[in-house]
Order: structure tokens, then C-alpha cells, then sequence
């Protein structure tokens, strides 16, 4: 996934401020050790005579037989051999670099060094609104103890369990075709029966693979849009960039905001858009399918049941279970 030029800017500036920090470090240590070992100022005057001298020395072909290495080598060594008599590290006087293999510019031969892909991972992770409950809340921390095997739900002809173990299926395949395969997912159920829990274990799995994911609450995300309308960033009714070009928007609790004409036209907007540029959605909800259609409208919805893969969830409020069982 390409970061935008935003991301992308950010993130060399990360490395532009790691650069100029060890660079400070170093102009430190360079003046404290030239007022306390005032030899160390010699010798670094003496390597670079040296170097001029026999550079001009080929220059006019007159080259005496001395070997340039063998003196900085000598000089370098006196050097080291000065700091470590004074308690410092042989490298004191050296630049240093949080990443080796690039040397903090992101970059080897070309190509994104490994530190600057977990920069932009961990970027993602902060731009997901997720950073810290993602640690908590993953497929691997996902349980089904919590559905019942004999909790039916009259709808479907499956049992809580049932419906959690298809859940977390196809949240599961949803990631692993993430990069090759476009599609949108609508959770629906009433409270506390897993929908969010599934959004965070995609969300973590998306970002991993360095997509870009952003976490709204309906209500986080319409009052967004109503300040961006109304008290007008740039008096313009398209999305923000980052809503329209994320890789993948979570919107979470749609139906608990306060609905309205706005809120309507927002939502089709931003559903009608969003599949149009191909860029998947995951919708969850504690309305039920009927309450949802007239919330909303029969378009919107529309829009919603022909390109989203619906999913139901059932059972016992799960908060509530682990309240009881003290939180286990």
C-alpha cells in the first residue's frame, strides 16, 4: 500500500529530525572532548593536513611514498586509544544512528529499509484511533466461551455459537484477501455480542500487512463531517482525504448518533464513494435489519445489502458475562 504524500512526509520527517538530533550529539561531544583532550583537536587536524597533502600530491604527480591509510589509521588509533584512557567510548566522537543498515534515511539501495516500514506501521496504528486496544482485542484474543451452543436464534436456524464461529470466518478470510479481492462487511446484532470486538481483530490484522485504517464511532464520524459542513474547513461537501483514501474505514455504533437529513445524505455519500473508488468498508450496528432500512432509507440500504457481506451475531451481552465473572 502506498502511503499518501501526507503519511509519506510525516514520516521523513521523522528521519530529518533523528539526523539533525545525532548530528547535535555529536557537535557536543566534539566540543567537550576538544576542551578536555586538546591532542584529540591535533590529531583531527593532522588527518585532514594529511589528507590534503597527498591529495595534492597526485594532483601533480609528485607523489612521495608515504601511504595515506597507514597514517589515519595510526592517528585513529592514538585517538581511541586517547578516549578510553579518559573513560570515554572508543566511538564517542562518532555519528551514530538509531537504524544501522540505513543510517536514519529510511532507504537502502533504493529501497525502504525495515525501519521505515514499521514507521509507517506504527503510523498507521496511530492514525487507526486503535493503537492500544488492538494489543487487547485480536483474533487471537477472540473467545468463544462467551456464545452458547444452545441459545437459537428463530432467524437464521443457528445458535449463538454458531453465528460467532461464521463471524470470525469470514472476518478472517475478509483479511486474508484483503490485498486481491475487494469487498465490505455489515455486523449486525444487538449490544455487546462481539461486532466491535471482530472490527478491532481486522483493523490489527490490516494494519499489520501496512494498510492504512481509520476507526470512527458514528457519532465521532458524523460530528466530524458536521464541523467540516458547517463551521466549514474549505466550504466544500466532498469527504476529508483521510475518510475517502484510507485503505480500509471502520465505522462502529451506526444508528446510535442522532439521525437526520444531514446524517443521511453523509452516509450514502460516503458508502457511494467509497465503493466507487473501491476502497472496503466495514460497517457495524445494533439495529436490526428493518429499523436500519428506515432509519436510513431504502437507498442507502440498498447500496449497503447489494455490496456488503452481512453478518449477524447473536447471544448474551458479553460485557455483562465478564462483569459477572469478574471480568475473566
Amino acid at each position: 500500500m502506498p502511503l499518501t504524500n501526507t503519511q509519506y512526509d510525516q514520516i521523513m520527517r521523522q528521519y530529518n529530525a533523528k539526523q539533525a538530533a545525532h548530528q547535535r550529539t555529536l557537535e557536543a561531544h566534539t566540543r567537550e572532548i576538544s576542551a578536555r583532550i586538546p591532542r584529540i583537536t591535533e590529531i583531527n587536524r593532522e588527518i585532514g593536513s594529511a589528507s590534503i597533502r597527498k591529495a595534492r600530491e597526485l594532483l601533480s604527480g609528485q607523489a612521495d611514498d608515504w601511504d595515506l591509510k597507514t597514517v589515519i589509521h595510526e592517528l585513529s588509533e592514538e585517538r581511541r586509544r586517547l578516549l578510553t584512557d579518559y573513560g570515554y567510548p572508543a566511538d564517542y566522537l562518532e555519528l551514530h544512528y538509531d537504524c544501522e543498515k540505513c543510517r536514519d534515511t529510511g532507504f537502502i539501495d533504493g529501497k525502504k529499509c525495515s525501519c521505515f516500514k514499521q514507521a509507517a506501521i506504527e503510523l498507521l496504528y496511530e492514525q487507526s484511533k486503535l493503537s492500544d486496544i488492538l494489543s487487547r482485542e485480536n483474533f487471537d484474543t477472540f473467545d468463544e466461551r462467551w456464545y452458547d451452543a444452545d441459545d437459537m436464534d428463530e432467524a437464521t436456524g443457528k445458535s449463538s455459537l454458531e453465528l460467532a464461529r461464521i463471524a470470525r470466518a469470514q472476518a478472517w478470510d475478509f483479511t486474508q484477501h484483503f490485498q486481491d479481492t475487494f469487498g465490505n462487511l455489515f455486523f449486525y446484532g444487538h449490544t455487546g455480542v462481539g461486532k466491535t470486538f471482530l472490527t478491532h481483530c481486522i483493523a490489527r490484522e490490516i494494519i499489520e500487512q501496512g494498510h492504512s485504517v481509520i476507526y470512527f464511532s458514528a457519532y465521532d464520524l458524523f460530528d466530524e463531517l458536521a464541523k467540516r459542513t458547517f463551521h466549514s474547513y474549505d466550504n466544500t461537501p466532498d469527504l476529508p482525504d483521510y475518510v475517502g483514501e484510507c485503505d480500509l474505514l471502520i465505522i462502529d455504533d451506526l444508528g446510535t448518533e442522532l439521525t437526520n437529513t444531514f446524517v443521511q445524505s453523509r452516509l450514502f455519500l460516503l458508502i457511494n464513494e467509497r465503493l466507487t473508488q473501491k476502497k472496503p468498508t466495514i460497517i457495524s450496528t445494533n439495529l436490526e435489519i428493518g429499523a436500519f432500512s428506515e432509519m436510513y432509507s431504502e437507498r442507502t440500504f440498498s447500496r449497503i445489502f447489494s455490496n456488503y457481506t452481512m453478518i449477524k451475531l447473536t447471544g448474551r451481552d458479553i460485557r455483562f458475562q465478564k462483569k459477572l465473572s469478574g471480568g475473566k
